[in-house]
Parts: C-alpha cells; sequence; structure tokens
C-alpha cells in the first residue's frame, strides 16, 4: 500500500519533461510545479521534489547577486548560471530569462537565445514584454526557439512603472493583458507566465489559452505556478510578497519542504485565496 504523503514522486520517471508533457498537463488539469534555481546543487534538490519546469531567472540579479532589481543582470550572467544550474538536473524542464535590453530587435533576441541554449543549456527562453515583441516571439519560434511569454507585473520594467506593482485591476488593463497572452500563443509561445494579476484574470488568460499558463500571484486557477526558490526556503530577507508561502516553516529538511511545495502546488493546496489580489 501507498503511504507516501509525496505520490508525485513515485509516478515521476527519469525520463526528461517536454513541452508536449507540460501541454498535456494542461489538458488533463494536472498542475504544473516550477521554481527558479541558479546553481546545481538547487536544480538536483528540485529535481528530486519533482518540479516540472526550472527557471533561472533575472531575478538573480536581487537574490543572489544583492541588486535592487534585475536590470543590472548580464548575459553573460545568465549564459553562466543557466549552464551550472543545467549540471544539477536529470528531468525538470530548463528555462532561462532573457536579461534586460537583450531582445529589444528580434535578431538580437535570436543571438541572446542562442547563446542560453547553447552555451546555457536552457530548452526554452523566458521573455517580457506585451504587443511589442509580438513581432520577436514570432520571429524566435520560426527559428526553432521555444518561448515563455511573461506578461503582468514586468521586473524589468520596475523602473518605469515605479515599483513591484499589481497589474490588470484596470478593466482596460485587464483586456490588454488577455488580449496579449492570445497574441503570444498565436506568435507560437508555447507558455505564458502570469505575474501579480488578480485572480480572477489569472483564471481568464488560463482558460482562454491552449498553452499552459503559469502563474506567480496570479491566483489558484493558472495550470502552475512558479516561486523562488530562496522564499519557499525562508532564506530571502526583507518583508515577503503576499503570495510566498514559507515551506521550511513545518520542515525538516530542505529536501522535505521543496517536495511540500510540489505537492501543495499537484493537490491544489497552494496557492490560497490569500495569495492571491482582487
Amino acid at each position: 500500500m501507498n503511504t507516501s504523503p509525496y505520490p508525485h514522486l513515485q509516478q515521476q520517471s527519469a525520463r526528461p519533461v517536454t513541452l508536449g508533457d507540460l501541454r498535456a498537463m494542461k489538458n488533463s488539469g494536472d498542475r504544473i510545479a516550477c521554481l527558479t534555481a541558479y546553481d546545481a546543487s538547487f536544480a538536483a534538490l528540485e529535481d528530486r521534489a519533482g518540479v516540472d519546469v526550472v527557471l533561472v531567472g533575472d531575478s538573480l540579479g536581487m537574490v543572489v547577486q544583492g541588486g535592487a532589481s534585475t536590470t543590472g543582470v548580464t548575459l553573460d550572467d545568465m549564459v553562466y548560471h543557466s549552464r551550472i544550474t543545467a549540471a544539477g538536473l536529470s528531468r525538470a524542464f530548463l528555462m532561462t530569462d532573457l536579461p534586460f535590453l537583450t531582445y529589444a530587435t528580434p535578431q538580437a533576441a535570436l543571438s541572446a537565445a542562442h547563446r542560453l541554449m547553447a552555451e546555457g543549456q536552457a530548452k526554452m527562453v523566458k521573455i517580457e514584454g506585451g504587443a511589442e515583441i509580438v513581432e520577436t516571439v514570432d520571429f524566435l519560434t520560426t527559428y526553432g526557439v521555444p518561448v515563455c511569454a511573461h506578461l503582468g507585473l514586468r521586473p524589468q520594467m520596475v523602473h518605469k512603472l515605479g515599483g513591484f506593482k499589481v497589474q490588470g485591476r484596470d478593466a482596460a488593463d485587464a483586456e490588454t493583458i488577455l488580449a496579449d497572452a492570445k497574441r503570444m500563443e498565436a506568435a507560437g509561445a508555447d507558455i505564458v507566465l502570469l505575474e501579480c494579476v488578480p485572480s480572477s484574470l489569472g483564471a481568464r488568460v488560463a482558460a482562454a489559452l491552449s498553452i499552459p499558463v503559469i502563474g506567480i500571484g496570479a491566483g489558484p486557477d493558472t495550470d502552475g505556478q512558479i516561486l523562488v526558490i530562496y522564499d519557499i526556503l525562508g532564506l530571502s530577507p526583507g518583508k515577503k510578497p503576499r503570495f510566498v508561502q514559507n515551506f521550511m516553516a513545518d520542515a525538516d529538511s530542505l529536501d522535505t519542504a521543496t517536495a511540500d511545495y510540489v505537492a501543495a502546488v499537484k493537490s491544489r493546496a497552494y496557492p490560497r485565496d490569500e495569495h492571491g489580489f482582487k
């Protein structure tokens, strides 16, 4: 009799996760568990826990390098951290951020994506932007680059936005985000990541798209969830975002805390209503 509190661990295989697997999870209603990682040790921890997608985020500019935003992260930084994170993975799908202003033109984006995938061993690149980068997304996917489109709060825009603020609360802004998500899918994006939007908008976007929608502060009804690994382990200093849950608080090890996070996403115990925005 299986009495494991982590049934997803026993169901997983050593076979690497693919985009086809992620689409199948959306279609079947199975939640996709994602976390950030920035090196081989944390990557291996997440692989053991059954994480489906690992993101090498430019959030490393804040949580690793100690900066106030992500805008100081270079392409060389991302290539390095992507490569050393890939070294710790055997199953999880690896996605890496295109950093600030490395995708100002489609050709620049293609060149940067080539480095992240060839040198950094990423399987997908993540790019922040709305309607203004649809042409770039189409260009990348034409050349075989898998793309995750990042909508809602875009941390690389923090100075333009005047801070880390919830997006899409205004009805017109919500419609723009929904329309941009549809444009991204039509341009060939394989995943949409929604950050800091009302839970109701997260549900609308997930229902409107045939590709997986991953949320962070986007409510419980997206197809998957992502958090920063240091946040779920209680390692990040200062005030925590509303959507963060410290899984280390009731765990006896890093492995337990990470597996608890994955289990909570899979069972839909996380996120709860209090983690979302109205």
